[in-house]
């Protein structure tokens, strides 16, 4: 068996998300569908992490395996894409090593978070529209907090099944980009929900709702409770995925 690393963007207006959804359709689930029928024989690929319904992927790594050879890798990228719906894009089909994981090889994965303060129809469903004034250097303050602590449990949604709540934050970081504030972090590990309860936390603390100090004891109390609600989907892009230069070794070699 050859394992295969996908490179892939998606807009996530149209889908519930990365994972499989009993009740409607996942960015997996199409890409499973259509590498199925494309290469003729049952395809299942694994995600570098899961993304909720609305969030988009700038870039984003799967894997699958197969015991058949692949066509060019051109044309197999061609042609999957002609058969994908607008909203999912392949950039890159490579072989890797057997143990190289989409999930578990990765070191760290960048998010961006995209506030707009006015409609545009360019940016419709791809940014969080809010037209309260916020103080930027004091959501600067509070995020850069973040950088101090590991435990992000009050940042995580309550039903989650993970071990620990532990995350190594890299940058957190509020910068202006054209009209677009935005909200740049990055970490080896994310828990569920925990970039949109840390944007809408922020929102309060931009607003003069809530003080650094106020911020910095929500993180210290471990308690979802104490934290703001989270912002919505729309403004959020995975936007890179890291892994070790080892896994990239066969990449048009």
């Amino acid at each position: 068996m050859q394992r295969y690393f996908i490179e892939l963007a998606y807009k996530g207006t149209e889908f519930h998300g990365w994972q499989y959804q009993p009740n409607g359709i996942s960015v997996q689930q199409v890409l499973e569908e259509t590498l199925t029928k494309r290469l003729s024989r049952p395809i299942y690929v694994v995600g570098s992490g899961r993304t909720d319904a609305g969030v988009h992927a700038a870039q984003q790594f799967a894997h699958f395996e197969t015991d058949g050879d692949l066509p060019e890798t051109d044309l197999l990228i061609y042609s999957l894409n002609n058969m994908l719906p607008d909203g999912i894009a392949i950039y890159d089909i490579f072989p890797v090593g057997p143990t190289d994981h989409a999930r578990f090889s990765a070191t760290a994965r960048y998010y961006q978070y995209h506030i707009c303060r006015q409609k545009s129809p360019f940016d419709t469903h791809q940014t969080y529209i809010f037209r309260p004034a916020l103080d930027v250097d004091t959501m600067n303050e509070a995020a850069a907090t973040l950088l101090r602590y590991s435990n992000f449990r009050s940042f995580s949604k309550v039903r989650t099944e993970v071990n620990h709540y532990h995350c190594k934050l890299m940058r957190s970081e509020w910068r202006w980009q054209g009209n677009h504030l935005v909200y740049h972090v990055k970490a080896d590990r994310f828990l569920y929900g925990m970039v949109r309860c840390l944007v809408g936390t922020m929102l309060e603390v931009g607003q003069g709702r809530m003080t650094v100090a106020e911020f910095e004891a929500i993180i210290q109390a471990e308690d979802r409770t104490r934290a703001g609600r989270a912002a919505p989907p729309n403004g959020l892009f995975l936007t890179e995925v890291s892994y070790p230069e080892s896994v990239f070794e066969k990449r048009h070699s």
